[in-house]
């Protein structure tokens, strides 16, 4: 199969990548290293001794998206490109709309315009809101909280009409809950461009020494300690969700939304815990205020994405720190 990558060179996108590489896919990454690294795609081709066609720029480029499209001919799209902070989403929300709605606008008029029929989406739990019941299923009513969150749910709706209006499209969109871990060689791993925005790379800078503490915002919730609950899912298993949902929608015509996690909870302080352990070092903690838009628990029923994908999660939490800590300590400064 042939598969177009935006957003290829970033963390998801990169152990994606070498999946399909792996699978003897043909695939070509468009991306604009906006919050990623040529180095990781470097790794990448070392890592699966395969070569990949790439291009550099922005997929609200319609000349470039044509000239793509044109060169390329993918079977299929994998969409990843987009901004991805919650908390620039709120300070910039018009830089959120253009990138991720208006870019995966062009996207979709670009597949139409070449006949490419089926379309993975890079979507988040954060569509769903705060919970009316747990763990989330795909019924779950849809409220996000932040310009990030609506820019993902507006994209899921603007697929879904995509796909009603061209009977031959089919489409995934799948639901990530929270990403973690890095890929076993420690060759490639998450490495924010600035302080981190997501739990485990602040712990996993803490450890190493370029932060001094992590801040653990809120512990008066209900839950087993009374920090956040969130279920978090290894990259590799992620990754592995990707294959499988293009191989979905090259068999299906419809369009799917599929939570993608392990159906299980894991605390900040329990995180924290398991960090320790394969680091071997302790992790700092400052107790602070809880911050605005968090919310208690945020779990997935995975049940559809066994059913329809034939996948599930096989890595825990010790699994996931582990892995961050080798990559971390192999790559203190990231990809510098």
């Amino acid at each position: 199969m042939r598969v177009l990558l935006t957003g290829g060179a970033g963390y998801i996108g990169s152990h994606t990548l070498l999946k399909l590489l792996q699978e003897q896919n043909e695939v070509l990454v468009l991306d604009n290293f906006s919050n990623s690294s040529m180095e990781s795609l470097r790794r990448v081709k070392q890592l699966a001794n395969r070569d990949f066609d790439f291009r550099n720029g922005d997929i609200c480029n319609s000349t470039l998206m044509n000239d793509t499209f044109n060169a390329f001919k993918p079977d299929a799209v994998i969409h990843f490109a987009g901004l991805k902070a919650v908390g620039e989403s709120n300070d910039k929300p018009l830089d959120y709309y253009t990138h991720n709605v208006t870019g995966s606008v062009e996207l979709l008029r670009c597949m139409r315009r070449h006949g490419c029929k089926q379309i993975v989406f890079s979507s988040s739990a954060t569509v769903y809101g705060e919970a009316d019941y747990l763990p989330y299923d795909e019924q779950h009513p849809l409220r996000p909280t932040n310009p990030y969150g609506r820019t993902k749910y507006f994209v899921e709706e603007i697929i879904k009409d995509w796909t009603a209006s061209w009977s031959e499209a089919s489409a995934v969109l799948l639901r990530y809950f929270n990403p973690v871990g890095a890929h076993d060689s420690g060759r490639i791993g998450e490495d924010p461009l600035s302080t981190p925005n997501n739990l485990v790379p602040f712990i996993s800078q803490v450890a190493i020494g370029r932060l001094d503490k992590l801040n653990v915002f809120g512990s008066d919730y209900d839950t087993r300690d009374g920090t956040g609950e969130r279920d978090y899912i290894h990259v590799d298993d992620l990754a592995r969700a990707h294959l499988s949902a293009v191989h979905f929608a090259s068999k299906n015509k419809a369009c799917e939304a599929i939570n993608v996690g392990t159906g299980r909870g894991a605390t900040v302080l329990e995180m924290v815990k398991a960090f320790e352990r394969a680091s071997g070092r302790p992790i700092p903690l400052n107790m602070a205020a809880r911050r605005n838009g968090d919310v208690a628990k945020s779990i997935a029923d995975v049940s559809k994405a066994n059913r329809l994908l034939d996948w599930e999660a096989i890595h825990n939490i010790d699994d996931m720190c582990r892995s961050t800590w080798n990559w971390q300590s192999l790559n203190p400064l990231g990809y510098k």
